[in-house]
């Protein structure tokens, strides 16, 4: 929480550009795209295509779960182990956005999909 406010006050001091700055917060495999709309999509995405980030306050399997879609279609979710702190900037309203960095048909779940979350500045 320390490293979003250090980079929420740098934004307010306006010492990222008007250009818009932004800082990779991490990179994470798509949990439980075996679940939903991958096997669908996979041969249409492309590395960079813009993921969403909805925010599942009141999932019931897990305060802090962060789905993600692609175009409108629910892909899956970022990685239970991996989401506190995407779920806390989003909480506290920071503009955060998303990238698909890695797209395949792999048989295992976990490295069908990769993405990139950035914070913007």
């Amino acid at each position: 929480m320390r490293f979003l406010l250090t980079l929420s006050l740098l934004g307010w001091l306006g010492l990222a550009s008007a250009g818009g700055l932004r800082l990779l917060l991490q990179s994470s495999p798509l949990a439980g795209s075996q679940y939903y709309a991958f096997a669908e999509f996979w041969p249409q995405m492309r590395v960079g295509d813009r993921l969403e980030l909805i925010r599942e306050p009141d999932n019931r399997h897990d305060a802090n779960a962060i789905r993600v879609e692609w175009r409108g279609h629910m892909l899956g979710y970022v990685p239970r182990t991996e989401n506190r702190v995407i779920a806390e900037a989003l909480d506290a309203g920071e503009r955060l956005s998303a990238r698909l960095s890695s797209v395949s048909d792999n048989k295992n779940p976990w490295r069908r999909l990769a993405f990139e979350v950035f914070i913007e500045l």
